[in-house]
This record gives C-alpha cells, structure tokens and sequence, in this order.
C-alpha cells in the first residue's frame, strides 16, 4: 500500500506494528474503556474528512519515521511527538501544486505580488492586522526569520529572555546564535500557567536585549490576553528589549479563547518595539515546504533584520502557502473545530481512564501538556535519570526524569510522546502529545497508555 494513500482502522493498526487496539500493550484496558468516552465525541460532519487515519509510515517523516528508527519498529504503535498534523493537506494546496507540475522546468523563482498581498488579505480577514507589504518580509521558516533577528539585536555571549516551559527549538536557535537563555519560569496554579511579571523584569540585565514571546504559547497552550501582551510590552520597552513574536500557532484556539496578535495592540510605541513571524506551516501542515514570513510596523528595525535574512524559498513552497492563504479557510475552519473535540476527549478520556495522569484543556495550539509527576514518582524516573549521569539522549541533551518517562511509554504503551525538559525551566513532570491526527489514532494511543499505566 502506497504510504501516501488513507487507511481503515484495521490497516493503519496493521501498518503501524498492531493487531487489535489493545494489542500493542497486552490485556490491560479494554477497547470499551475508550470506546464509551470516544462516543460523546463524535467526529463533525464537514466537507473534508479528518477521521480516516491517514498512513505517514515510510515518508521519512520525523513524527513516525523517526521514531521507529530511534526505537524500532515493533516498539512505536502511535507517533504522537514532533508538532505536525497527520492529516491530509487542504485539497486546494494540492490542485495548486499538481497544476504547477506539469509546467516541467524549475528555474529561479521571482516572488509575484499575489503572495504578499494573500497573506496581508489573510491577516486582516482573520484578525484584523493591517499590515504594509512593504515591511512584509519572505524567509524559508520562522527559525531563520527568528535567527536573523537574534544576530541583529543580540550581540553572541548576550542573554535572551524565555518565558518557560517554552518551545523546545528556542533553544536550538539560541545556540546557533551563541547566545544564552534567561528562563522566566510561569507560574502553575491548577494547570493552568500564567506569567511572573515581577520575575520577567528582574531578568533583565545590562546584555538582555531580545525577548522571544510564544503566542499561543507552545508547550502550555496559552493565548495571551491583551493585558498580558501590553504589560509584557511595556516592560521590555521601558527596558530596551526587542519583542520577537513567535505566532505560528495563531490559527489554533480552542472555543471561548481568542488569540490576540501582539501587533494589534493599541500602544503604537510598543508595537514599533516588535517583529512577528508567522507562516503557513502550522495552520496547513506545510513545514517540508520551508516557507514563512515576518512584518514589523518599525521600517528601521525591519531593514536591519532583512540584512541578515537570507531566504532561498522554494516554488513550490511559495505556491502551497499561496493557496492556502487563498483558497484554504474553509478546510482550516473544519480542522480547527474537529481538534477543538480532540482536546475535549483528551481531557476526558485522561479523566475517566489515566488517574496518574493530568492535562488540562488548552487554549489554543493542537498540543496537549500531559502531567505525568506521578507516573515519574511510580517508575522512580529520577533515580533511573541520576544514574544516567552525564550521559545524554542521541539530540544530545542530558538524560532526564522526562527523558525516562519517554522511554518508558515507549517501551510499555507503544507511544512516542515528547519529553517535558526539552521545553527549559518548568517542563519538569511533564510531556508533550501532538493531538493534530484522527480521533482513532488519538484513542488508539490513550488507550494503550491507559493500559499501560494501570498497574504502574
């Protein structure tokens, strides 16, 4: 079977190292566990079909590929780590792109107006930003965007400041960069993380000069209110740090949440103080395509990070955010809700199901922060982590607690989930799952964890 055609259920657990929904961890939970939560979510009608598992095996794909090729194929039932979806592309990306094929030369491309003027349209549409093309710039992803704009305005050996947990590839940029992280860690009351200003602003010293804000915030879910925008901006404005605005989770906001796009707020002064990068990526599931975007109101600030970036943007990548932008809402819209009733599940199910494990329905991004302190304490992860001492994973980071936890549900559930230290200060106790896939797919691996973890 082509890795690129859809399966039923019974061939994509086949195809994934599974015979029965259970079988991958034995006779622990049964199916009905799953099936009875799963019944109150059924997937929403619509015009495209994110419920029929969708086979990635054997596409070189980081989520699964590699997986099976770190722990084998027999020990990976369900990728659900790296954060990208598993689902079809919109139709229209793939209309676009198969006409563009047949035209058999590949020469150098010259950036038509359309592409600007589509994601300005989008942005206002959706959001209401206005933004000037003319301070739109084209990079090939939002790291070499982000890691332009660190060698403009952050001298190497300089600190930059993270609100944390944070997404993990903060860190690799940082490094490229030879600067270093100050962790702001957020405070956790019930799940639910909000900022420590008063910490935020004693990190700031003589040599911080650039601020990376995650909005929603990837690993904890947070859509930042526009109180906690502004204050944010006023403090690294009053203390000369450049705001960076990470936004490429910005499509994704669980219902009653609102994103609020940091360049919309009403101060100018802390606007001018900003850059935003955004892309396609996320919202369409895009990120091979290597194509993102950055804007700024401040032209100054925006001429001198475009001296830096150097993009080398494919055609096809041009092409596939083009018609997404242009002729995408409707497939973004249907997906957006069904992984709105993939939180609700996971919440659920977690609750009825796996008692050592909390989560806590996020407010936006496709990403569920799974608190796993107690599964941590059963398996003794921190003496197992300790006795690892000075060893590190094959990323290169040291052996964790989380590290073991990984491993573990590895080795026990079939599922690959991301290890909560990779995300800095406060990620301790914690995993991230990417829940952008079917609801089979998402009940297959809670199931399995569920059976997994029910006499750990």
């Amino acid at each position: 079977m082509s890795p690129n055609q859809g399966l039923n259920r019974r061939a994509f657990l086949k195809n994934a190292g599974v015979t029965a929904l259970v079988g991958a961890v034995g006779t622990g939970t049964s199916i009905a566990t799953g099936a009875v939560v799963s019944a109150a979510f059924d997937a929403p009608g619509g015009t495209f079909d994110f419920d029929t598992p969708y086979n990635r095996i054997g596409t070189d794909s980081v989520k699964w590929d590699q997986q099976i090729r770190t722990y084998g194929k027999d020990n990976i039932a369900v990728g659900m780590g790296i954060a990208d979806m598993d689902f079809k592309t919109a139709p229209a990306i793939t209309k676009a792109l198969m006409e563009r094929l047949q035209h058999e030369n590949w020469g150098y491309l010259d950036m038509p107006r359309s592409f600007a003027e589509g994601i300005v349209s989008w942005n206002q549409r959706r959001y209401g930003i206005d933004i000037n093309p003319d301070l739109l710039v084209i990079t090939t992803g939002v790291h070499p965007g982000l890691i332009a704009a660190l060698k403009t305005f952050s001298p190497p050996g300089s600190k930059v400041l993270l609100t944390t947990p944070t997404y993990n590839g903060f860190y690799g940029d940082l490094t490229f960069c030879h600067l270093k992280a100050e962790e702001s860690p957020m405070k956790l009351v019930d799940g639910r993380y909000s900022i420590d200003f008063d910490d935020f602003e004693r990190r700031i010293s003589h040599d911080t000069n650039t601020f990376i804000l995650c909005n929603p915030q990837n690993p904890t879910g947070n859509c930042w209110s526009p109180e906690d925008l502004t204050r944010l901006g006023e403090i690294c404005l009053r203390r000369r740090v450049v705001v960076l605005a990470d936004e490429i989770h910005c499509d994704f906001v669980t219902r009653g949440n609102k994103y609020t796009p940091f360049a919309s707020l009403p101060n100018k002064a802390i606007v001018n103080n900003s850059l935003t990068f955004k892309a396609a990526s996320k919202s369409f599931g895009l990120a091979a395509m290597k194509c993102a975007w950055f804007f700024s109101d401040n032209a100054d600030y925006l001429a001198r990070v475009k001296a830096n970036n150097r993009a080398d943007l494919t055609t096809l990548g041009m092409i596939a955010s083009r018609a997404a932008y242009a002729d995408g809402e409707d497939w973004l819209n249907q997906c957006v809700a069904y992984i709105d009733g993939n939180h609700d599940f996971v919440e659920s199910f977690v609750r009825a199901n796996i008692p050592l494990v909390k989560c806590v329905k996020p407010q936006g991004t496709y990403l569920a922060w799974l608190d796993v302190s107690q599964v941590a304490d059963r398996i003794r992860a921190q003496d197992m982590a300790a006795a690892e001492s000075g060893k590190t994973t094959a990323s290169g980071r040291p052996v964790t607690a989380e590290t073991i936890v990984e491993r573990y549900v590895v080795k026990s559930a079939k599922v690959h989930l991301n290890a909560g230290s990779t995300y800095g200060y406060g990620g301790a106790g914690h995993m991230r799952m990417n829940i952008a896939t079917s609801r089979k797919t998402l009940e297959l691996a809670l199931t399995n964890l569920a059976s997994a973890l029910k006499n750990t």
